[in-house]
């Protein structure tokens, strides 16, 4: 049986409600052409079992080794037994090996399907189709099970709360830092271990973004965290700063600070990049141009993972900026993901490939998707 229409006339909440209620077994994939994005849930018996979404894989093995739940080796060791047949979850096989417990497994897993659930209640536009069957057997292994009737209510509570956490939270650039001795509060901190994991991460440099990515929490948990610290006066919060040189002072504009970084880029002046790309984040968080010029500052100083994220950030600004895709495409090939690189490729140049400006890049990116394909096509032949 299958359910499908736009989002316009059902909406998301809506959709949840309905296969909830009637205890629906199989896959609700929605996709938005606006956002270039799409994500999928996996329902059991009217639960969520697992979720994904296009723009934001939450790779659960990355994200355990960041969080230092895992180490690299041990993160190869179990990739290597999935590439020698084990058809088991890459968690799973984990905790076999003695890496993780099942509880901390189970909790990562579930943060994972929150976070690609309540991204997902967020769109307003796009088109949903679900498809009723047996689930495919990483979905469906019965490790975690989200009532679903829960994550409704948990969505709208975040709705709501963002809206008090926005007042002193604009963005989750902002820096969070402990306040000079002398404004410190005296007497004692009665705080609860979660806090004080935050607290602990605080050092004046780090965004709230790069605390949670840091902590392995969510960005919701860490700014619901700071907002309660900051209330009480235990933190002080300020706009994310870099030592800009005086050159740039002149600038106000975010376009020309943006122009000026990627002068510096070409020069291969890349502290200077950073800088002009950095004050032009400080001055919009929200500009799509200045997260692609960072993305490509990434890329120049091979941390090709930090230029995934400006990349997908900037399309989820600007969905039509072009060359955000071919870029995009060159850092998922630069870590080993291929079929994925040729999508994003694949993109550019049906959006952007004629254009005279780009007329150049043509040929290069089609040898480029022609060769990740055959290498793609080569290694899943070895798998085989």
């Amino acid at each position: 049986m299958a359910i499908e229409g736009p989002l316009k006339e059902l909406g998301i909440h809506d959709v949840f409600q309905l296969l909830d209620v009637s205890r629906k077994t199989g896959v609700l994939r929605i996709t938005s052409k606006i956002r270039q994005n799409q994500g999928t849930v996996y329902f059991d018996g009217g639960a969520v079992v697992y979720a994904e979404i296009q723009s934001n894989p939450h790779r659960l093995g990355e994200l355990l080794v960041r969080t230092g739940k895992v180490g690299e080796a041990d993160l190869s060791r179990a990739r290597e037994i999935q590439q020698r047949g084990d058809r088991r979850r890459l968690g799973q096989i984990l905790v076999e090996m003695g890496v993780i417990t099942e509880r901390e497994l189970e909790r990562q897993v579930r943060q994972q399907i929150e976070e690609v659930v309540f991204e997902m209640m967020g769109w307003q536009e796009g088109y949903f189709s679900f498809i009723e069957g047996p689930l495919p057997a990483f979905a469906g292994d019965g490790a975690v099970r989200l009532p679903t009737e829960a994550l409704l209510m948990e969505g709208a509570r975040r709705i709501d709360e963002w809206s008090r956490i926005e007042s002193k939270i604009p963005h989750l650039d902002m820096v969070p830092a402990l306040p000079p001795a002398e404004a410190a509060s005296e007497g004692l901190l009665d705080l609860l271990p979660s806090e004080w994991e935050v607290l602990a991460a605080i050092d004046g440099e780090r965004s709230i973004r790069g605390i949670a990515a840091l902590l392995g929490r969510t960005e919701f948990d860490v700014a619901k965290i700071v907002f309660g610290l900051s209330t009480a006066g235990i933190v002080m919060l300020a706009e994310r700063r870099r030592a800009v040189g005086g050159d740039l002072a002149q600038f106000q504009d975010v376009g020309e600070l943006v122009r000026q970084g990627a002068s510096a880029l070409a020069a291969k002046d890349l502290e200077g990049a950073r800088a002009a790309a950095q004050a032009a984040v400080d001055r919009n968080a929200h500009d799509p141009a200045a997260q692609v010029l960072l993305g490509r500052i990434a890329l120049a100083e091979r941390r090709e993972a930090e230029a995934e994220e400006h990349f997908r950030r900037a399309l989820r600004l600007d969905a039509m900026l072009v060359d955000a895709h071919r870029l995009l495409g060159q850092a998922v090939a630069l870590q080993g993901r291929f079929a994925e690189a040729v999508e994003w490729w694949q993109r550019w140049l049906q959006l952007g490939a004629g254009s005279p400006d780009r007329s150049a890049q043509v040929d290069r990116i089609q040898e480029a998707v022609h060769a990740a394909q055959t290498l793609e096509m080569l290694l899943r032949g070895f798998h085989d």
